[in-house]
């Protein structure tokens, strides 16, 4: 079964740093693109930012600063290094896998489960 695992979600203050972490099971996904999306209570999910396989990056704009999306191939691993952290960016972090570097969530057919990032004021 294909699976990607997000990994380092929490409670923590406004104005600390979190990195996030996803690593697939069942498939390497080496080709693919991966992305880290969000969704907060009450609201649709949301793109934050994904990365090729050759290290190329793509943010959205409110997420382009504060967020840093990074990924090492030898060990499959895509991280999210999120600073500064705002009440704002409590969300379940899901982490996901296409064949495109784009924002559009129905272009990416691998979902992981999502890591809840709780920031208190």
């Amino acid at each position: 079964q294909v699976q990607l695992v997000e990994s380092g979600g929490g409670l923590v203050q406004a104005g600390t740093s979190l990195t996030l972490s996803c690593i697939p099971s069942g498939r390497t996904f080496s080709s693919f693109a991966r992305g880290w999306f969000r969704q907060a209570p009450g609201k649709e999910r949301e793109f934050v930012a994904a990365v090729t396989w050759s290290g190329g990056t793509f943010y959205a704009d409110s997420m382009k600063g504060r967020f840093t999306i990074s990924r090492d191939n030898a060990k499959n691993a895509v991280y999210l290094q999120m600073n500064s952290l705002k009440p704002e960016d409590t969300a379940v972090y899901y982490c996901a896998a296409g064949p495109s570097l784009v924002a559009d969530r129905g272009r990416y057919p691998f979902w992981g489960q999502g890591t809840q990032v709780t920031v208190s004021s």
